[in-house]
């Protein structure tokens, strides 16, 4: 029987999308079912109390910043599931996960990483780990990574043809090929947050998302790997934007500077702020009474399901330091936007452009070009698919014998965890 294994997430393989098909199963996603608290409780088998990861976003109270897509492995905290079996001597692989960079427990790494020009624009790299690895599958795939189409106005199934290809080649690739490897499929997430799931473009993108699976999985079974393929978080149908970071700056809880008619946010004299991500969003407070006026302020707000304190954010794994004073859950159908101002003249300079990382929360308008290209659009009307919510079902699939059926995406980690321990000797 084989030792080595390949886990593959898919994003926004939900199971909805796929229970017709009898080779995968449903299990409860992550909470919140994001990416980054997704990849941070695998790799942990552990909630976000634990390794801290509570969105995509970190919060830096003492630099009064929010960032997002940060990929320091040193932002999740906890031992990770391979430690045994790299312990007893295997190599372990990561290609496209975030928060992978520095992590001494890996031997091989490979992730996105341009720079970025101060003159503009960007040269296009990948991290990598070892020395000449994202050459090496360079020339195995005859062609560079292209980040354009792994993120952004243009992004789309090159994306995953490039790393099914990839990943392909590391699996039959006698000196690089690790034991154990992660990798990632993004291009499904993408035509369900333009278009929303049920949609052609969806069920297209679905096609080649099951493509790409199989190709993986004759690619493992013919190097001698066991599979597992898991969806992150299920995308369901949205159809309107809310705004939480207006509605606290007309209460006077977030302040603003006006920079040449562009209205930026002021987080070192702002007293609440909302860091949104898909349909979830952490509120950060100053102290009790600004915890208290946020919640008033907020509550009632149409597409606005629950307000949860920090009391009742222990019963959903929450309870961190990073996690807001309050944090916000959507009502189905809607998801929650970043902006504040409410004058398209208003719109700071970074908004109408890709800028993942300095954004103080995550937009899904950067998959729409806006005017003039190559702009982004700021119009949130044009999203029609979001997730985050608890109690998302996802799809997986695997070559494992897991001794019991999988509730959650948690126990499908800590079953993982426990058949690489079982499968550690290298002799």
């Amino acid at each position: 029987m084989p030792t080595k294994l390949l886990v593959v997430q898919v994003a926004a393989l939900g199971w909805e999308l796929v229970k017709h098909l009898p080779e995968f199963k449903a299990a409860e996603s992550f909470f919140p079912a994001v990416t980054c608290t997704a990849q941070a409780g695998f790799r942990t088998a552990s909630l976000p109390r634990e390794h801290g990861m509570v969105s995509n976003g970190v919060h830096l109270p003492a630099l009064r910043k929010i960032l997002f897509w940060e990929q320091s492995a040193a932002l999740v905290h906890g031992e990770r599931i391979w430690a045994g079996y790299r312990a007893a001597g295997h190599k372990v692989g990561m290609m496209f996960w975030q928060q992978s960079l520095g992590d001494a427990s890996l031997d091989l790494v490979l992730s996105p990483a341009p720079i970025h020009k101060h003159s503009g624009g960007m040269i296009q790299d990948c991290y990598e780990k070892p020395a000449g690895l994202a050459g090496r599958l360079q020339a195995q795939t005859k062609r560079p990574f292209n980040l354009m189409h792994y993120w952004g106005p243009v992004a789309s199934q090159k994306s995953s043809a490039w790393i099914t290809e990839a990943t392909s080649a590391l699996l039959r690739d006698a000196e690089f090929a690790p034991d154990l490897l992660f990798s990632y499929l993004p291009h499904l997430d993408y035509d369900l947050q333009r278009h929303g799931p049920g949609s052609p473009q969806a069920d297209t993108a679905l096609e080649f998302t099951l493509e790409c699976i199989s190709r993986l999985k004759a690619a493992a079974e013919a190097a001698g790997y066991h599979t597992l393929f898991y969806g992150d978080y299920a995308i369901e149908a949205v159809s309107a934007a809310v705004f939480p970071n207006r509605r606290l700056a007309e209460a006077g809880l977030l302040e603003t500077r006006e920079i040449k008619g562009m209205l930026y946010a002021d987080l070192f004299a702002t007293p609440a702020f909302a860091m949104v991500d898909h349909q979830i969003a952490h509120v950060y407070c100053r102290d009790a009474g600004t915890t208290a006026a946020a919640r008033e302020a907020l509550g009632g707000m149409a597409g606005i399901e629950s307000i949860v304190d920090r009391e009742g954010q222990m019963a959903l794994g929450l309870d961190h330091t990073q996690s807001g004073e309050l944090l916000l859950i959507a009502q189905p159908g809607h998801w929650f936007a970043y902006p504040w101002w409410t004058s398209r003249k208003q719109a700071p300079d970074f908004a109408n452009h890709v800028d993942i990382h300095n954004k103080p929360g995550y937009d899904p308008c950067e998959l729409f070009f806006g005017w003039p290209p190559p702009s982004v659009s700021m119009d949130t009307a044009r999203v029609h698919g979001s997730h985050g919510r608890p109690g998302d079902r996802v799809a997986y699939s695997t070559t494992l014998d897991f001794p019991v059926a999988p509730a959650s995406m948690l126990d499908v980690a800590r079953f993982t965890k426990a058949w690489l321990d079982s499968h550690g000797d290298v002799g």
